[in-house]
């Protein structure tokens, strides 16, 4: 089976690179700029014909939150409308979509996990240009599997897990917020649902489960607990630590506002695809492993 995932660098399509080698049934084709630019809506469709794909991964995306707050028209023409351009370009060949979204669109402010029967808020440019992503994909492919997800950690690219080990090496102390709570994800992990998903959509023609998934790691914790398993398990490692101290978000202003509660139902998901992502502690101490095995063996 053919994937096509959009955008070459993120965390989720490097994990299915990586995770798709033990997979010899799949064969995973990443695409990015220039070929395929979600700001450049002409570079779309010529670039999913050319790849010939069973199934398009929609990926990328404008990740800036903070900035995509001086730049939301960039924010909605890349998440917005650009993603609808892709699903429409993969419902123009006849081929199924799975789009990538965010705990943004929620504004945050509930005492339980989020379904995907509650109503979105976002509060921030990127949290509404993900929403509008959303809704140009169901309007463009009937065929859509869209799966929000929080927390996003990989050994790949940018992420907190990374943030973390890196000040670590040269600080005894850092400040992390404990009153925003989420589940922790791994891209692998999303990467390997991914797959899960997709050997369903191609072995079963007559699939009929399309909409809104919650797709996140198993459990929940603060930034700050979050902080304090990643600097644990580097230390039992033999990798960087650091003492992490509590502070409240009015202590850490973004210019972007962050949900409080970032808590995702999996439920859904779970019945539907028979599927429940590891629990968040050991998918975390699994990828800061590999990233200090990474730069050890690096030198």
């Amino acid at each position: 089976m053919r994937l096509v995932v959009t955008g070459r660098e993120g965390q989720v399509a490097r994990s299915l690179v990586e995770r798709a080698h033990a997979r010899p049934d799949f064969e995973v084709v990443v695409l990015g700029r220039p070929e395929l630019d979600l700001a450049k809506p002409e570079t779309i469709a010529p670039a999913l014909a050319i790849a010939r794909p069973d199934l398009v991964v929609s990926a990328a995306a404008y990740t800036a939150v903070d900035q995509a707050e001086d730049e939301p028209d960039l924010a909605f023409a890349v998440n917005g409308a650009g993603a609808g351009h892709v699903a429409e370009a993969t419902a123009r060949i006849g081929k199924p979509v799975i789009h990538l979204s965010t705990d943004y669109i929620f504004d945050g402010g509930g005492e339980r996990a989020y379904t995907e029967n509650d109503k979105p808020a976002p509060r921030s440019v990127y949290g509404a240009s993900k929403l509008a992503g959303e809704h140009a994909v169901a309007k463009a492919n009937p065929r859509h599997l869209i799966l929000r997800t929080a927390w996003v950690y990989s050994p790949f690219g940018r992420n907190f897990v990374k943030t973390m080990l890196r000040l670590a090496t040269d600080r005894d102390e850092i400040a992390v917020v404990a009153d925003q709570w989420g589940n922790p994800t791994s891209a692998l992990d999303i990467a390997d649902a991914i797959l899960h998903l997709a050997a369903m959509l191609y072995g079963n023609k007559g699939f009929a489960s399309f909409g809104v998934y919650h797709f996140a790691g198993t459990g929940e914790t603060s930034w700050s607990g979050f902080a304090r398993h990643i600097l644990d398990t580097s230390q039992a490692f033999g990798g960087p630590y650091a003492r992490v101290r509590d502070i409240a978000t009015v202590d850490y202003p973004t210019k972007a506002q962050r949900p409080r509660n970032s808590r995702l139902s999996t439920e859904k998901f779970r019945s539907v695809f028979g599927w429940t992502a590891p629990d968040w502690p050991g998918a975390t101490s699994r990828v800061v492993e590999q990233l200090l095995t990474r730069r050890i063996s690096n030198g």
